[in-house]
């Protein structure tokens, strides 16, 4: 079990250095905290595929911004090790490097939540699970995640770990949300016998539950391919239409009610959600608090 709180919601690093520059991640990051948000997640990777970019300018804003603001004890910070192209995979010797560059970057001496950002098969699975256990033992990290894998291989690095006396796994990072439940068949109930908590990624599949995207309607996004997409299934457009009740009823966004939905899983420690602007938080903190009933998340599915 995990013995992080992570709160309500976990912001997304994944637009800083992207979609966000320098200046706007940190006013995201200062809105957050401000209304309450104590969780941040990101990766190494985040953002290489823009151009110009090669990896670790997420984690670069994020240091800058806790040494700027002095908020390393008030936030919980997660990251990732695979798949940057430089520091590619899971073997120990990567893992054990892959971890010094990440701290460096966020200007920290541990990291709260240190992910397998996916399985790597090419690894035997009791090398990456032995580095992560040492990273605990230095103190570099408190406890371990798993991203993207399947049932059958998060339930076997739990087991060698749990033989070998090593750390466990004690969260997972999958997509999930309104749309995307495919993980609802086979890796939740796995995680409910692990004693593993869910942090969603896509909570709002690539803002397709923000309500913005609509049919003839076009959405200058980054991610408005993905989103738009999904217009093309009528399950999606009713549940659009179920959602726009709720929050209307409740006088809150259709994406706070989304967030809300998915926070209220049992599976779910948080969802994982990003804004590119500080325009775009209030939803995200609208969700907060927001508490669904019985008969909305009936509707809901």
């Amino acid at each position: 079990m995990t013995s992080l709180d992570f709160g309500p919601l976990v912001l997304g690093g994944n637009t800083f250095g992207w979609t966000s520059d320098r200046e706007e991640s940190f006013a995201v990051l200062d809105a957050f905290v401000a209304a309450g948000g104590v969780s941040i997640d990101t990766a190494d990777v985040y953002s290489a595929w823009a151009p110009g970019n090669a990896g670790g300018e997420s984690e670069t804003i994020i240091g800058e911004w806790l040494a700027a603001r002095g908020q390393r004890e008030r936030v919980v910070i997660a990251t990732k090790v695979f798949s940057l192209p430089s520091r590619s995979g899971l073997s120990r010797a990567n893992i054990l490097a892959a971890v010094d560059d990440s701290l460096r970057r966020l200007q920290t001496d541990y990291l709260d939540l240190y992910y397998a950002h996916r399985d790597d098969t090419a690894v035997e699975q009791h090398e990456y699970v032995a580095a992560f256990d040492e990273l605990v033992t230095a103190g570099k990290v408190r406890e371990i995640g798993a991203s993207n894998f399947s049932a059958e291989r998060l339930s076997s690095a739990v087991r060698l770990a749990t033989d070998a006396g090593l750390t466990p796994f004690t969260v997972a990072q999958d997509k999930y949300n309104l749309v995307d439940r495919e993980l609802e068949a086979e890796l939740v109930p796995t995680l409910d016998a692990l004693g593993i908590v869910e942090l969603p990624y896509s909570a709002l599949a690539s803002g397709f539950l923000t309500g913005k995207y609509r049919p003839g309607v076009d959405v200058q996004s980054a991610r408005a391919g993905g989103a738009s997409a999904l217009l093309g299934e009528p399950r999606n457009l009713e549940l659009l239409g179920i959602l726009d009740d709720i929050a209307a009823a409740r006088a809150v966004s259709p994406a706070a009610v989304a967030l809300a939905w998915l926070r209220q899983q049992p599976s779910v420690a948080a969802p994982i959600a990003s804004a590119r602007t500080t325009d775009q938080l209030p939803a995200l903190v609208e969700s907060f608090t927001l508490e669904l009933g019985e008969e909305e998340l009936a509707q809901l599915g």
